[in-house]
């Protein structure tokens, strides 16, 4: 048993690395590639792609429409189960893509642009190719072969960006953008697919279909209730305010979410199926779910944090002053980021345990209040829509974390207590680097530089100093990685 429970600790941090690696390559360079052509193209170019963006992320909840989820979840999923699911997407996707195609000008219509709907068709083709590449995705998480994606994902955005980046320059506005996204998600598909050994048969069940269905059909809604309630700011802003409100807003995003989106995603990918393969041992899966809070908390106070001390010399310094008015969006979402660990953990807890009922539950209930708060901010201000999503962050972890009261016995109150330690020494650093004196006429990009080693040598400092137990956790693992290196060599 202890020789499991430490093939399983080694297996799960492989693999964390390995998606760590993969997504910090990734948005690393899709970060530089969205700087380079933040200064080429201007706000109102990219609020049209956003709002087409928002319209593809709510039919894309439908290609996989949770089944590559019930794959992972599903302890004994086999080729006939992927099989099934495999050609079930691709027909899910082609009836998508074609009401996708055929409703572009009465969604054109709706925001009074007819430059729309070229955009929105050939943007939609990512749908197609989604349906190719969901189920060899389900299938690398399934078997915790992240290292597949790490070169699907690398060379796709390396090559996308290059060429966003041409076209741009060469003055095709919003279609360098999608030039990017399409290019990119069609070579990550072609190289998953020479990379992953899996292949469909032509083996069909409607019995399987249905039994993954019963709990794909919930995290369906889920996702789709999710989706379009985040996406909704944004379309709301896109129609009530202005295309450039919303490229500021959604500017105010990019750069929490690129943190995000490498922590998180990373955790995201790797707990569902470590979990659901102990998912009977609710001791285990505490256990996890406690280290995941900690630890991701730990990384992600102190950048969130650290980003909104500096946050107004990166955007003069990368962006150039017209994108400043994205600075009150940066400072909430950076908060919304940082409490992202708790949301990321219980729900992934609770999916392991296979109660797709709660977690459908639980997006209804936040989502009702979350409309609600929407419902009282639209039309006072976009930053005021924006905080209320700040609001609702906070309301949504309590709602999140409450189930797990009962299943793991692991309550809120817990989880904040384990939590604290990294936020209250995040913000510490944050105030110190925040006040640092700098002579007037020192160029920004020495700040910057000054800012980011005192914070990150404070908030490391004061980590050991008070001993943290996530310091401590991450330290003894660094010191093992170090020595297994050392004796492999000898």
């Amino acid at each position: 048993m202890e020789q499991s429970n430490s093939s399983m600790k080694r297996k799960t941090v492989t693999n964390l690395i390995w998606r760590y690696a993969e997504r910090v390559g990734a948005q690393g360079i899709s970060f530089v590639v969205s700087i380079v052509l933040a200064r080429l193209l201007s706000p109102s170019e990219y609020g049209t792609i956003a709002l087409v963006t928002v319209f593809l992320s709510i039919f894309q909840v439908f290609v996989d429409g949770g089944l590559g989820t019930a794959l992972i979840q599903k302890k004994d999923a086999d080729d006939l189960d992927f099989s099934t699911i495999f050609f079930f997407n691709i027909c899910m996707c082609a009836v998508i893509y074609t009401v996708l195609f055929m409703i572009s000008p009465y969604l054109a219509a709706f925001y009074g642009n007819d430059d729309l709907i070229p955009v929105i068709r050939v943007l939609g083709i990512t749908i197609l190719i989604s349906g190719v590449k969901n189920v060899q995705q389900a299938y690398v998480s399934k078997k915790l072969i992240f290292k597949k994606f790490f070169f699907a994902t690398l060379l796709g955005t390396i090559t996308a960006g290059v060429v966003g980046v041409i076209f741009a320059y060469m003055g095709y506005g919003v279609w360098a953008l999608v030039a990017q996204q399409l290019i990119n998600a069609t070579i990550d598909t072609v190289i998953l697919w020479i990379t992953v050994k899996w292949r469909p048969k032509f083996i069909f069940s409607f019995e399987r279909l249905k039994g993954l269905y019963s709990f794909g059909w919930r995290m369906l809604v889920s996702s789709l209730i999710n989706t379009v309630y985040n996406d909704v700011r944004q379309l709301i802003i896109g129609k009530v305010y202005s295309g450039e409100d919303l490229a500021f807003y959604n500017r105010g995003k990019t750069f929490p979410n690129f943190v995000v989106q490498n922590i998180n995603s990373s955790i995201d990918s790797v707990l569902l199926p470590v979990m659901s393969e102990v998912q009977d041992d609710a001791e285990r899966v505490k256990r996890m779910t406690r280290k995941a809070i900690m630890t991701s908390s730990f990384i992600m106070w102190p950048l969130m944090v650290g980003l909104s001390a500096t946050g107004k010399n990166l955007f003069t310094l990368l962006l150039t002053e017209k994108w400043l008015p994205s600075l009150p969006y940066l400072y909430i979402f950076c908060f919304v980021s940082g409490m992202q660990p708790i949301h990321t953990a219980n729900l992934n807890a609770i999916k392991a345990k296979g109660r797709s009922d709660i977690f459908l539950r639980l997006e209804i209930i936040k989502k009702t209040v979350g409309i609600l708060i929407i419902l009282g901010t639209m039309n006072i201000s976009v930053l005021a829509i924006g905080l209320g999503s700040a609001v609702y962050t906070i309301f949504a972890s309590v709602v999140n974390a409450f189930p797990n009261k009962k299943l793991l016995n692991y309550s809120y109150l817990e989880q904040i207590k384990d939590v604290m330690p990294s936020f209250l020494l995040s913000i510490a650093m944050g105030v110190v680097i925040y006040i640092l004196p700098f002579p007037s006429g020192m160029p920004i990009v020495v700040v910057l530089f000054t800012q980011i080693i005192v914070g990150a040598a404070f908030y490391a400092a004061g980590a050991f100093l008070l001993k943290l137990e996530t310091a401590m956790f991450l330290k003894d693992l660094f010191i093992k990685a170090i020595k297994k290196k050392r004796s492999s060599k000898n």
